[in-house]
């Protein structure tokens, strides 16, 4: 999905926090990934929980990229939030704020469920997702201060402003394969022919 200029000014704010000092101090802002760290392969996934290219990829591709090249040990998968609005924000920081082995799964619920949590008309996006946290084992305490934790919200900001500049990102998904950048959806085949002895 590309990224309105004005949106992403808007939530990328100058922070003055360090995206590698704040990991260092904040488990929940430690690597999201799968696989295995040495693998031949390294893959880094820039999304934003509310694209919905993001969700057509996470539904219809990463199943098999999982099964047939990251728990194969081909690639090391890692996850990096670009949220392109406050709501896509909000699923991100809510997503961090669990252990670490749930934030795949969660994310994937997610996007599985973006039309219910994210678009649709009527509802309130935060209880929203607040149902599908509960399901993964958050409490109602923790969520509540997630959802206002500043600090989190800014961190992730940092990374994502660092991301940006490192990679050019333009529009999500974009994925960063052995340090080579491509952006789209993309389908497994198109996907597994970038990596090496898929």
């Amino acid at each position: 999905m590309p990224i309105r200029r004005r949106t992403l000014l808007s939530l990328v704010a100058l922070t003055g926090l360090s995206p590698t000092l704040a990991r260092a101090e904040d488990p929940r802002l430690a690597q999201r990934a799968i696989g295995k760290p040495d693998a031949k392969t390294q893959v880094v996934e820039l999304f934003s929980l509310t694209c919905t290219h993001c969700a057509v990829f996470a539904q219809g591709t990463f199943p098999q990229v999982k099964a047939n090249l990251i728990d194969t040990g081909k690639v090391f998968y890692m996850f990096h939030d670009f949220p392109l609005d406050q709501v896509a924000l909000t699923a991100a920081m809510v997503a961090r704020a669990l252990p670490a082995a749930r934030y795949e799964p969660f994310i994937n619920a997610l996007f599985a469920s973006q039309d219910r949590w994210a678009f649709a008309q009527g509802v309130n996006s935060t209880e929203e997702l607040w149902k599908t946290a509960a399901l993964a084992g958050m409490s109602r305490a923790t969520f509540d201060a997630t959802v206002a934790d500043t600090t989190l919200r800014d961190a992730i900001l940092a990374q994502q402003k660092a991301d940006g500049a490192r990679w050019s990102v333009d529009s999500t998904p974009t994925f960063v394969i052995n340090g080579e950048k491509h952006t789209g959806e993309m389908t497994y085949e198109i996907f597994s022919k970038l990596i090496p002895d898929a």
